[in-house]
C-alpha cells in the first residue's frame, strides 16, 4: 500500500453517547480540561450560520487545493461524520463550495474542518451544517490527488486519528482522543459546576476576589498610595 495516496475503508467511531454528552459542553471548558494544549489553531474559523459540530472524525490528508480525496470522503463518510481535512493550510485554492456541501447533506455528514480554503461563502453562511475553514477564494481546486483518508492527521499541532471526538464552536475546534474521552468528559463537567457556582456568586455579589492582591503579593508587586 503506498504511503501518500491509499483510503482506509474501516475505523472504530467514538461511541455515540460520547458525541452527545459533549454535544453540550463549551469548547473553551473541555479545551481547559485537556490543560489547553488541544487545539486547532486560531484560523479555524465558523463558516455556517451557526450550531454546534460534534461528532467522530474522517480524516483526511490531501495536497494543497486539491479536492479528489475530499469527493471521495464525502462520499465514504457515514451519517454522523465530521470530515476533517488536512491540506497544509493553504488558502489559494478552495476545497469545497455548494455543490460539495449538498451532496454532504444529502450523505449525512454531520459537519466539516478544512485545514484550508472554501468558495461559495455566501451560500455556505446561510446553511446551518457546520463548517470551519481557515478562508475563502473564488479559485476552485485541482483533482489529481495524492493524499489519504481514514490515516493520522495534524492540524496546527493539534493530532486527530480516525473516529476521535470533533467539536466546534463559535470559539474554535478541539479534538478528544477516544481514549480519553471519559476521563476528559469527566473533568470538564466538574469545570461546568465549578464555573455555575462562580456565576452565581458574581451576579449576587458574594464572589471572593481577594486572590488577586494574594497572587500579586506573592509575585513580588508594589502596591502604591
Amino acid at each position: 500500500m503506498p504511503i501518500g495516496f491509499r483510503v482506509k475503508n474501516s475505523m472504530k467511531r467514538i461511541d455515540a453517547s460520547y458525541v452527545e454528552a459533549f454535544r453540550v459542553l463549551p469548547v473553551a471548558n473541555v479545551s481547559d480540561s485537556m490543560s489547553r494544549l488541544v487545539a486547532g489553531g486560531d484560523r479555524l474559523r465558523p463558516m455556517h450560520s451557526g450550531g454546534v459540530l460534534a461528532g467522530p472524525a474522517l480524516t483526511v490528508k490531501t495536497c494543497p487545493g486539491d479536492n479528489l480525496m475530499l469527493h471521495k470522503a464525502i462520499d465514504m463518510a457515514a451519517p454522523g461524520d465530521i470530515i476533517v481535512v488536512d491540506a497544509g493550510g493553504d488558502t489559494t485554492n478552495a476545497l469545497m463550495g455548494e455543490l460539495m456541501l449538498a451532496h454532504a447533506v444529502k450523505r449525512g455528514v454531520a459537519g466539516f474542518v478544512l485545514n484550508g480554503a472554501i468558495r461559495d461563502a455566501e451560500a455556505i453562511r446561510a446553511q446551518p451544517l457546520p463548517l470551519y475553514a481557515l478562508g475563502v477564494t473564488h479559485r476552485g481546486p485541482y483533482r489529481t490527488g495524492p493524499g489519504e483518508i481514514g490515516f493520522q492527521i495534524s492540524i496546527a499541532g493539534m493530532v486527530i486519528n480516525p473516529g476521535d471526538l470533533m467539536l466546534g464552536d463559535i470559539d474554535g475546534i478541539v479534538c478528544v482522543p477516544k481514549a480519553d474521552a471519559e476521563a476528559v468528559l469527566k473533568a470538564t463537567r466538574a469545570k461546568q459546576d465549578a464555573e455555575a457556582k462562580q456565576m452565581a456568586a458574581t451576579l449576587s455579589g458574594t464572589m471572593d476576589r481577594s486572590w488577586v492582591d494574594r497572587e500579586l503579593e506573592r509575585l513580588g508587586c508594589a502596591l502604591v498610595d
